[in-house]
């Protein structure tokens, strides 16, 4: 797959482009010998509008994915009337902690034991739970957040003290190059390291998930193991600026 080939539309037909995400998705899956079903598809709506996504969600994508603490509660207040599902996708400060939770049932990036002390307080004082996943540096970028591989096992043990804390696998962004073979390979890497886990960690069969592939690189993300998928241009089309532009020095998700 052309890492580029999914940003060539300016106007995109959201129903058009949500039918040949999920076709692509069930081709990979098989291919990779699992159901369609086994991959779950979480839209990512950063910097796009609730109209917008509005109309995707009555395309049938209620399962969105947020970057930014703010965007992502000021658009679930608007969207409050629909069937979303929200989930933070992108770093999460320990300071943003208590608002995540106002509209966040799942925190994929958990990177560091200061955010996740901040998480199970305000959780315990919820009386709830929350799906977490474990972010792992598979790139070795220093750009990018994460736990360096090594360290997953330790923080694994660390996390078993938490009872709100339901850590469900492990997520990670790719090297972003056209070259396949590294792609891949950061892939690989975590899903090496969710294998070892369901073996070694406290956590067990609870690690299953991989959260790995966007718009660019999402089938082959699928054919190395991903069981969820953060795709967003090659729905909503290409942002109309860089991304340094609205998070300077960040290296989100797409």
């Amino acid at each position: 797959m052309n890492r580029d080939d999914a940003f060539h539309d300016p106007a995109p037909d959201l129903a058009r482009n949500l039918a040949l995400v999920r076709r692509r998705i069930a081709a990979a899956a098989l291919r990779s010998g699992r159901a369609p079903e086994a991959v779950r598809f979480v839209l990512v709506t950063k910097t796009v509008s609730a109209d917008r996504i509005r109309q995707a969600i009555a395309a049938g994508a209620t399962d969105l994915g947020e970057n930014k603490v703010q965007e992502g509660l000021a658009k679930a207040q608007d969207l409050a009337d629909t069937r979303a599902r929200w989930s933070m996708i992108g770093h999460l400060q320990s300071n943003k902690a208590r608002d995540v939770l106002r509209f966040a049932s799942e925190v994929q990036p958990l990177d560091r034991l200061s955010l996740a002390k901040r998480l199970e307080n305000r959780l315990q004082q919820l009386g709830q739970p929350l799906d977490v996943l474990v972010q792992v540096n598979t790139s070795g970028e220093a750009s990018k957040y994460g736990l360096t591989p090594s360290a997953v096992p330790g923080f694994l043990k660390e996390l078993a003290a938490f009872d709100a804390l339901r850590p469900r696998g492990f997520m990670t962004l790719a090297t972003f190059t056209p070259d396949e073979a590294e792609v891949r390979r950061c892939f690989r890497l975590l899903r090496m390291i969710r294998d070892r886990a369901l073996e070694d960690a406290p956590q067990g069969a609870a690690l299953a998930d991989l959260s790995m592939g966007m718009s660019g690189d999402y089938e082959w993300a699928i054919e190395e193991g991903a069981t969820i998928i953060r795709v967003g241009q090659a729905v909503f089309g290409p942002r109309p600026l860089p991304d340094s532009h609205y998070w300077p020095g960040a290296a989100g998700t797409r």
